[in-house]
């Protein structure tokens, strides 16, 4: 399959009281670890939704050694819109692929594994939308269909992913994973430093 990806990490991270982006986890930062865990899945392309703090994140990304792949895009209205408007630009700048990966910026530790658990899932079945399940709860990254990309970009949804998602719900699927890496985020600073003890650990891979 033709894979690409958007990651979104356009947000002011106010609740963390520091920028999570640029967050260092095991001598990275975790905007790095969040586009690696992506490339390592066999994402071709890697699309980054910038906003608060772009030009320092971009500093970084640029001197990633696999930066040729990766496609930085900002939403330069960040402070006053919500994560569904930074998908629409990230998908504005998508090019024709089989399918594509959503990731919030701030989940760096999800398992290779799980994505793979996801392709393996949308290719096998006539689904158009995956999510990896835990617990019987819908957890990021979610694999999504080429052809939906229009019908998302036409919404004008006002409650944001989870209405879009109704519209495709007799085609969506749930993959049962066991991936620590989808229950952990950085809204916090003990979220922080579960990630901190989690990406040091054997487990992380």
């Amino acid at each position: 399959m033709n894979l690409k990806g958007i990651i979104l990490a356009a947000g002011l991270s106010s609740r963390m009281e520091a920028f999570k982006p640029l967050l260092t986890l095991k001598n990275k930062t975790m905007i790095e670890h969040s586009v690696e865990s992506m490339l390592v899945a066999g994402v071709q392309e890697v699309i980054v939704v910038l906003g608060h703090r772009a030009a320092a994140v971009e500093a970084v990304l640029r001197k990633h050694d696999q930066a040729f792949r990766l496609v930085l895009v900002q939403n330069r209205n960040y402070a006053k819109t919500d994560m569904f408007a930074s998908v629409k630009i990230g998908l504005a700048s998508l090019t024709a692929c089989d399918a594509f990966y959503l990731l919030p910026g701030d989940m760096p530790a999800v398992h290779s594994g799980t994505y793979l658990a996801l392709q393996k899932a949308l290719a096998g079945k006539k689904a158009l939308v995956a999510f990896p399940v835990m617990d019987g709860r819908r957890k990021h990254p979610t694999l999504v269909a080429w052809e939906c990309a229009q019908s998302i970009l036409r919404s004008e949804s006002t409650g944001g992913l989870r209405e879009v998602w109704q519209q495709f719900e007799p085609r969506i699927i749930h993959v049962p994973v066991m991936d620590r890496g989808c229950l952990l985020d950085a809204d916090t600073k003990g979220d922080y430093r579960t990630l901190l003890e989690y990406v040091g650990s054997s487990v992380f891979a």
